[in-house]
């Protein structure tokens, strides 16, 4: 009799990863990256949101146009994963785009954007961005920018503590031109008063893609128990991150496993419910554990949390359920046609 594979099936999408840049190897042969096309094969991860990441630095007209031209440069790197020839994955923009790989066994690439750096002062960025396909953004990354206070202030680029207070009127304006595109609210790096603001205004559920959990993991990248409740009040989730040290104090990779994580994921599930919760790695951007250091190794995770007592259905709601739930939210929110 064939073992019981609890991740069979199921639709499994990773909310956070990074690509190598500039350049890197190639994403359609199994590489020295996390992740790339075959491993997710391996894996069986039906889609990934890739973030075209922006590291803060100054907020000036250079500065934003470099962080302007890198995030649009690297949007073409991960649109290019899905050739017009079928060879790679699918570039997917809505809910039922991703389903619609899935069912064809194609593998969805996601666009996404971290850190707001890389509109700078244009709110037209954004609907620039939204027309790439790009269905989160990133408030802030570590270092306040024009939208936001970021969870760790950069002394480096001069900031002070608390800059804006939370969000900026130019980062209030962001949301709402956001939810009318259809773009998520990501929460993941931003200060406390950002993200409860946020979760104030927003007209659709926030999310953190790539955060754990404060309680466990003393970090300031980590939600304490009111910003999880939060979330579980407007709808939204936590997408539990593999990062070492944000999954325990100080800790490498090495010394930890798919039980730390999911220990993370047990705690958010017990505060505030499966429908809140979900995975999102940073692979690629320094997320990995011992037994769980590429998207080849991911259902050594779902049987961690099989063994833990989740059924099907919980599992299914963790690894993309819930992030496909907040997709649709938004598209509705925005009148979005699902036909991507």
């Amino acid at each position: 009799m064939k073992d019981f594979d609890p991740h069979e099936g199921i639709l499994a999408i990773d909310t956070h990863v990074d690509i190598p840049w500039p350049g890197g190897p190639s994403p359609f042969e199994d590489g020295p990256r996390c992740v790339d096309l075959p491993k997710l094969k391996a894996g069986r991860v039906a889609a990934v949101c890739f973030a075209a990441y922006v590291p803060q630095d100054k907020r000036d007209a250079a500065g934003h146009l470099a962080a302007g031209t890198r995030a649009r440069e690297m949007l073409d790197a991960i649109a290019a994963m899905a050739p017009a020839d079928g060879s790679g994955g699918a570039l997917a923009s809505s809910a039922a785009g991703i389903e619609a790989a899935f069912a064809a066994g194609k593998t969805a690439i996601v666009p996404a954007i971290e850190n707001g750096y890389a509109m700078g002062k244009d709110l037209a960025a954004l609907d620039e961005f939204a027309g790439r396909g790009v269905r989160y953004i990133t408030l802030t990354h570590n270092g306040h920018n024009e939208l936001a206070d970021a969870a760790i202030p950069r002394r480096d680029l001069d900031d002070v503590e608390a800059e804006h207070g939370g969000l900026s009127e130019l980062g209030r304006a962001a949301v709402a031109r956001m939810n009318e595109l259809g773009i998520l609210v990501d929460i993941s790096h931003a200060a406390k008063s950002t993200m409860l603001q946020a979760a104030e205004l927003s007209r659709t559920p926030i999310l953190a893609t790539h955060s754990c959990i404060r309680a466990l993991c003393n970090h300031p990248r980590n939600l304490d128990d009111e910003q999880l409740e939060v979330l579980k009040a407007v709808g939204g989730l936590v997408q539990v991150t593999i990062v070492s040290n944000f999954l325990r104090p100080k800790a490498r990779a090495s010394d930890l496993s798919v039980a730390d994580i999911a220990d993370h994921i047990d705690y958010a599930v017990r505060k505030i419910g499966v429908e809140h919760v979900g995975i999102g790695t940073d692979f690629d951007g320094g997320g990995g554990v011992r037994g769980f250091m590429n998207a080849s190794q991911t259902p050594v995770l779902t049987a961690e949390l099989a063994k833990r007592g989740y059924d099907r259905q919980a599992l299914k709601k963790i690894w993309g359920g819930n992030f496909l739930r907040l997709l649709r939210q938004a598209e509705v929110a925005a009148a979005i046609p699902a036909l991507q």
